[in-house]
């Protein structure tokens, strides 16, 4: 029988490294446990803490990094991506905003992956401006795995039963058929050979957007899909959330084809308050997963990448 697709309540509370002393156990840290937020002038709120299926959080906000939680430090980036600073700029957002009155504004439909040092390290490596292009290619392509990863736990598995070489019997799960990606271009399709590597023989569509000069606006050039793609449930892959409208234009062609946003999981590495909160408001349904949700986004992704910077 197919496994629904539970969306959380809420996204973790925080996105950042924490203080390990301070931090319960993972067997005591349950989903409706209550934690407090200090940001914004230590205004207590309380918020839910929810944690992505499968994964223990890596532990609860101190009182002093609760404090610094949402203070991040807006340095700027001189790179932008192409294909998603084109509509618009995105506003800098509120830089005292924590996570978890982000989570209140954007909704449940946003999952972060449970931060942890190996992650942010990845994170680090990828902002810095000396990290040579190897070194930058090495990190993306683990923190792109370790996303699909997780965007695999998000699709629907059946149970089975195999024999085992001993002749005995072992009840398991696999693949509910019906699964595909779609990578926008050009910067989505650094993610596909993460997914290859975990889906061998999963399909995989392209869309090409690009912003018009003139009138500043993202157009469709190109968009090619399996042709049964309104009954599959779609990975569209797009590493950096900048204004979002590049994502909404291709949502809205997917939509086109037959495709539900209830189905559609979108992978990211990176997003800004604004990319987030735009998407999800245009299209209620859909899921977000990604890294990180930071005021600035590493735009730079895409070019030092495939070494056009």
């Amino acid at each position: 029988m197919a496994t629904e697709l539970q969306l959380p309540d809420s996204m973790p509370c925080h996105n950042r490294q924490v203080n390990a002393t301070s931090s319960p156990s993972p067997d005591r840290l349950r989903a409706d446990d209550q934690i407090l937020d200090h940001a914004e002038e230590n205004k207590a709120a309380l918020a839910q803490l929810t944690l992505l299926p499968g994964h223990a959080h890596s532990g609860v906000l101190s009182e002093q990094d609760s404090q610094a939680c949402g203070s991040t430090n807006l340095h700027s980036e001189n790179h932008s991506d192409n294909s998603d600073s084109g509509n618009s700029k995105a506003p800098v957002g509120d830089p005292l905003l924590g996570d978890c009155e982000l989570s209140r504004q954007i909704g449940a439909q946003l999952k972060l992956l449970p931060m942890n040092d190996q992650i942010r390290e990845l994170q680090t490596i990828i902002r810095d401006k000396t990290a040579s292009r190897g070194d930058f290619m090495f990190s993306a392509d683990r923190l792109i795995r370790l996303v699909v990863e997780e965007g695999l736990n998000q699709l629907p598995y059946k149970e089975c039963m195999v024999t085992t070489p001993t002749g005995h019997k072992y009840d398991g799960v696999k693949f509910e058929k019906g699964n595909c990606g779609v990578s926008i271009m050009r910067s989505g399709e650094a993610m596909e050979q993460g997914l290859r590597d975990c889906c061998r023989s999963i399909r995989i569509g392209k869309i090409l957007i690009q912003s018009d000069e003139e009138t500043q606006r993202a157009k469709v050039y190109y968009a090619k899909f399996p042709p049964d793609i309104y009954r599959r449930k779609v990975l569209l892959m797009y590493p950096i959330l900048s204004t979002g409208n590049t994502v909404i234009e291709a949502v809205k062609v997917l939509i086109e084809h037959g495709v539900q946003p209830s189905v559609i999981i979108l992978l990211s590495l990176f997003s800004t308050p604004h990319g987030a909160k735009s998407i999800i408001q245009e299209f209620p349904e859909i899921t977000i997963l990604t890294t990180e949700v930071h005021p600035v986004a590493p735009t730079h992704f895409g070019q030092k990448y495939f070494g056009t910077d």
